[in-house]
């Protein structure tokens, strides 16, 4: 009897502070021990594709090199933080299956093989996977940070979870750099609160995908959500990831980094 593929896996994770993970910074602390502890909860996959809140691209852009290098978007830290290297390797041909789903749900395409991995890839997948040994492809958000089009690029992505891919969106599910606090302490912020149990309740509740789908795209409305994220890049991740999912998420990290509470989800 041959054994069943794995199916796909799908997480939306905050990737935190610039490469602070790293360094071991306090405020990061539950972070760093839920991303080194997650893999033993998934199943290996054969692949990785990371929607990452720091690439915009006129169109939905796919990193499609066999050896992407390294891109160091952050700035001011310590000298060592810019030496850092994963050397997983690409995959153009996920990176081509991508392009094809896509524009067969007339989503505008295109692809770059000269981008590197940015912070929001290579830092968490240090602390998930430091063999480096998966191949690993990117997807950019499309400028203008529409909600409905990054709902869209989820639904048309849907097919890859008949495969053993494991979908990352790396984002932040509160994302205001003046709110951050530097230090270990877990600050009580009643606007995140709000904000935060409404996300949750929204990704996990008993939905229909219509239902779940109308309140992300007014998710302007939710309380506090300006407050929480100012400008939106961070969050859209998750409804690329929630689109994708096509049902109820699981809560996998409820914690506080940089002073604020966030969320990670998981769908399987």
């Amino acid at each position: 009897m041959s054994e069943t593929t794995p199916k796909g896996q799908i997480l939306y994770f905050s990737h935190g502070g610039g490469p602070l993970p790293l360094l071991g910074d306090a405020s990061h602390k539950a972070m760093i021990a839920f991303l080194k502890g997650l893999p033993v909860s998934l199943h290996k996959p054969e692949a990785i594709v990371v929607i990452s809140a720091h690439w915009e691209e006129p169109v939905a852009t796919v990193l499609s090199s066999p050896n992407p290098p390294m891109f160091y978007d952050y700035y001011g830290f310590p000298a060592e933080t810019y030496t850092v290297t994963y050397p997983a390797p690409g995959n153009p041909a996920l990176a081509h299956t991508l392009e094809t789903l896509l524009q067969a749900a007339n989503i505008p395409t295109a692809s770059d093989t000269l981008r590197g991995f940015d912070h929001g890839v290579f830092i968490p997948l240090m602390l998930m996977y430091p063999e480096a040994d998966i191949p690993t492809t990117q997807l950019s958000l499309v400028r203008g940070l529409n909600a409905k089009e990054h709902l869209e690029l989820g639904k048309a992505l849907a097919p890859l979870m008949e495969q053993n891919v494991l979908v990352i969106g790396s984002g932040f599910s509160f994302h205001n750099m003046a709110a951050f606090s530097y230090d270990a302490d877990k600050k009580q912020d009643s606007r995140n609160e709000a904000f935060q149990n409404w996300l949750k309740e929204v990704c996990t509740g008993p939905y229909t995908e219509q239902e779940r789908e109308n309140f992300l795209l007014d998710w302007e409305q939710a309380p506090s959500a300006r407050y929480c994220h100012p400008r939106e890049e961070h969050l859209l991740p998750l409804l690329s990831c929630v689109a994708m999912g096509q049902k109820e998420g699981k809560v996998v990290f409820d914690d506080y980094i940089l002073g604020k509470r966030s969320l990670a989800f998981l769908w399987t």
